[in-house]
């Protein structure tokens, strides 16, 4: 089998890395969508995620890696029904590497849902069934190189098993069903073809990569990529630390998922977020939820902040957005613009606004208007100045103009000093240079 390129060497793309290691925290994200430029590194990166999943317990001698933690959802073979053996057996457990699969374009439906066994058939006279990459894919990863060039009937039953998180074989005298949860993960060059949205929306993550312009980044790609080539095993050992420590931060961000809290104001922000996008449902909601907590967790924070959500909202809902034909502009582009109007209170203000009151959150939005007005109106009372080589005075005017305003208001909502330094210094950062 041949080497993988180590996940920690990779270097740039960096929304695609942290992608991934987002979803190897929380795989109930729903998996991540890889499309760019050809020669990205977006195929190297998926089959390096191997490197970063720590060994799964699996009930030994399972064909579909059964979690013996998780009775209810054991096979027949691992949890006959009554009176076939089901008291007497106890199953053996043993640890494995989480698999990550690949789901070749070229497979062939009885590849990738199962079917008869021909050679037990045929030389033993048994009808037995043959697992396919859907049980080889159960707990782990199944990765699809090109999904957009997909065959649309092998699309369709990754849906319903998606969907549904078992696979029903009905075929050549077979009945039976399987558990097949599985992270769906895919990449693709998007000018070879479009993805049908229904599979589109069963991926959590989306990320847009594009060929690196830094020079001093390229050069440094390509002398990893072509060190690796030379000596793989060499290379290999070299990062194998960091491998290492990537697999333990996640493994750590595992443990501390569940105690990290998440705030009624921070969900308020997604849902607000998503409905001036018009985004289908609420997949989109949940996902957010699940991610932003997944990366407070990589990063060791105990709660979700405005910045988590920042970070991660591209990446989440790029994929989900409509076709607007009065606006051209880039997918991510649009969700950065929409977060920045729906986050214009709560987020670079750093208010923590579930402690305030009702009339207080009115006080404070005519705080904030007449704040912006006085920055706005700012740089026009004083534009006389700048001919004069005065430059200093027109910052300093207007800075006095926008802390007396928030002063004055602050005063009147009762505010205390933390939080008004909040407000004065987070507008500040939103405000344009003059």
């Amino acid at each position: 089998m041949a080497s993988t390129f180590p996940f920690a060497a990779i270097v740039g793309q960096d929304d695609m890395t942290l992608a991934i290691q987002v979803v190897a925290v929380d795989p109930s994200i729903g998996g991540v969508l890889v499309l760019g430029d050809r020669g990205t590194g977006k195929s190297t990166a998926v089959r390096a995620l191997a490197d970063l999943l720590p060994p799964i317990e699996v009930v030994s001698g399972c064909a579909y890696r059964c979690d013996p933690k998780r009775p209810a959802a054991l096979c027949e073979r691992c949890n006959p029904p009554e009176g076939q053996g089901r008291k007497a057996r106890k199953n053996a457990v043993e640890r494995r590497p989480v698999a990550v699969v690949d789901l070749p374009l070229g497979a062939t439906e009885d590849r990738v849902v199962g079917a008869l066994d021909l050679e037990k058939a045929l030389s033993q006279g048994i009808k037995s069934f043959a697992p396919g990459l859907l049980a080889q894919a159960h707990r782990g990863f199944l990765y699809i190189d090109e999904v957009n060039l997909l065959d649309d009937h092998l699309v369709d039953l990754l849906i319903d098993v998606a969907a549904s998180g078992e696979n029903l074989v009905e075929r050549e005298g077979l009945s039976l069903r399987h558990p097949a949860r599985f992270v769906l993960v895919g990449s693709g060059n998007p000018e070879e073809g479009e993805l049908r949205p229904q599979l589109l929306d069963r991926f959590g993550l989306a990320v847009q990569v594009r060929t690196p312009q830094d020079l001093a980044l390229r050069v440094e790609v390509v002398r990893r990529r072509d060190a690796f080539e030379r000596d793989p095993d060499a290379f290999r050992a070299q990062w194998q630390d960091a491998n290492l420590a990537l697999q333990q931060r996640i493994v750590k961000a595992r443990k501390r998922l569940a105690a990290v809290q998440v705030s009624d104001a921070l969900l308020t922000l997604c849902a607000r977020l998503c409905q001036q996008l018009g985004t289908d449902g609420l997949r989109a909601e949940l996902t957010l939820l699940r991610a932003t907590r997944a990366l407070a967790a990589l990063l060791g924070h105990r709660e979700v902040l405005p910045e988590h959500l920042r970070t991660l909202a591209p990446l989440a809902l790029r994929h989900r957005l409509r076709r607007n034909p009065l606006d051209d502009a880039d997918a991510g582009v649009r969700v950065e613009r929409s977060l920045q109007d729906v986050t214009l209170v709560v987020v670079p203000l750093g208010v923590r606004l579930e402690h305030l009151t009702d009339a207080q959150l009115g006080q404070l939005g005519l705080v904030l208007f007449a704040y912006a007005v006085g920055v706005s109106a700012g740089p026009s009372f004083f534009s006389a100045l700048r001919t004069g080589g005065r430059a200093i005075a027109v910052v300093v005017g207007v800075l006095l103009l926008g802390a007396g305003v928030t002063v004055a208001g602050g005063a009147a909502l009762g505010l205390d000093g933390p939080i008004l330094s909040g407000v004065y210094s987070g507008a500040l950062t939103n405000t344009p240079a003059l």
